[in-house]
């Protein structure tokens, strides 16, 4: 017996020697609403880095603020990061995430501040990015249409069924676009636009970066989304052109949550403060992704859209993320624009 207890000891304590080994420091549950290239290897560095052990879930950011609601009474999920800020906002006004203060707030840039801020420091900016769309330059050509510059252009009739976007109910990267065009334009020409818009659609897709995958293979003429969405494909050599609307447009503060009840809460608040790190915020552009960091150290790829480029719209994150607003809105666009006839 004292033989199997001295055996035992001492396979502890060279186990604990061992790197990695027997160092996990709990569990984690982590919703990710960017794409997947890009989830798995954020979580692998936490893991890396923490010993905590992740499960990681991927969807979309309007699917997944559907499935925190569903969640509420018993939470399944710990963080939920990525994603548009819209749905991030409305959660946190449903009282569907937590107040966290994280020590990293002071390395960040205002706008992810100010994320932070006018959701009660129950959300905040990890990256930001333009809205705008790309074209298969290629079949433009062949087919001998104008090149669009504008969203009145995609709107013409010679792109008719030649135009995918995702919806507005699943993607926040279509919300984003749904209350852009509200500002840019006002309410009512805002509709009468996606009426007309509507008729060019082919898809309406669940994934808000899937249009932009469309258009690089051809499957579709347009994919409107993120711009960075469409630089990822241009770099990977797809013969896309990408367009920031010459009329203005909108943006996204892509937010990190940490959902309410959470079970492991002390392992959430770790992985928002790491998340928030400059080291953490540079794995995006390994993953091929090329949005605007919140780390004011962390390093721009040189390929990323900048603010600077664009003709932004002052939009109103506050008011177009919230319940109120954000349910409107997509229940008028279920009535007026996604049941019209084509």
């Amino acid at each position: 017996m004292a033989l199997r207890r001295t055996l035992a000891l001492s396979l502890f304590a060279v186990a604990a020697l061992l790197p990695g080994a027997a160092r996990a420091q709990g569990n984690l549950t982590v919703y990710c609403s960017v794409q997947e290239e890009w989830c798995r290897p954020m979580v692998a560095a936490f893991e890396r880095a923490t010993g905590i052990r992740v499960a990681m879930t991927r969807k979309s950011s309007g699917e997944t603020l559907t499935q925190i609601r569903a969640e509420a009474s018993n939470p399944r999920g710990d963080v939920w990061w990525g994603g548009t800020g819209d749905p991030h906002v409305q959660a946190a006004e449903e009282n569907l995430t937590e107040e966290y203060r994280s020590p990293r707030l002071a390395d960040l840039h205002p706008w992810a501040v100010r994320q932070a801020e006018q959701a009660r420091f129950r959300t905040v900016g990890i990256y930001a990015g333009a809205l705008g769309y790309s074209f298969n330059q290629r079949e433009l050509e062949r087919r001998r249409i104008a090149a669009p510059r504008c969203w009145a252009d995609i709107a013409r009739p010679e792109f008719r069924g030649e135009v995918q976007v995702a919806d507005p109910n699943t993607s926040g990267t279509s919300y984003t676009m749904l209350a852009t065009l509200v500002q840019l334009m006002g309410e009512e020409p805002a509709f009468t636009y996606l009426r007309a818009l509507h008729r060019n659609v082919n898809q309406y897709t669940r994934s808000g970066a899937a249009p932009a995958r469309a258009a690089a293979t051809g499957e579709t003429l347009v994919g409107i989304t993120f711009l960075h969405d469409a630089v990822a494909q241009k770099v990977g050599g797809a013969p896309v052109t990408i367009v920031a609307p010459c009329e203005g447009t909108g943006y996204e503060i892509g937010s990190m949550s940490i959902i309410r009840g959470a079970r492991n809460m002390e392992n959430a608040r770790r992985f928002y403060d790491w998340a928030l790190g400059a080291e953490a915020q540079a794995i995006a552009a390994t993953a091929n992704s090329y949005q605007l960091p919140s780390n004011r150290a962390a390093p721009i790829p040189p390929q990323a859209p900048r603010f600077e480029d664009v003709r932004l719209i002052d939009y109103d994150f506050a008011r177009w993320g919230s319940a109120a607003e954000r349910t409107r809105l997509l229940q008028r666009w279920e009535r007026e624009v996604r049941a019209a006839a084509r």
